[in-house]
């Protein structure tokens, strides 16, 4: 891995603690998504460092983090 890469990923997970701490109106599904997205889209940069596969990771793992966050007792 490249130091750009690297630096790039750091900035963008300090910035992404810092905007998370204000979602304090938000429901716990809405944080699962915004964090599922979050990490999709680092781990889509990493793989293959596009914006085509940055966007297409936030995607996947922005349904992921909604899915997984989804409240059990609801039917």
């Amino acid at each position: 891995m490249d130091i750009f890469k690297l630096a790039s990923t750091a900035i963008l997970l300090s910035a992404l603690g810092l905007g998370l701490s204000g979602c304090s109106g938000m429901t716990h599904q809405e944080k699962g998504t915004a964090a599922g997205a979050a990490v999709g889209g680092v781990a889509g940069n990493l793989l293959c460092g596009g914006v085509l596969c940055t966007g297409a990771g936030a995607v996947v793992g922005g349904v992921i983090g909604h899915e997984v966050s989804k409240d059990k007792d609801k039917k």
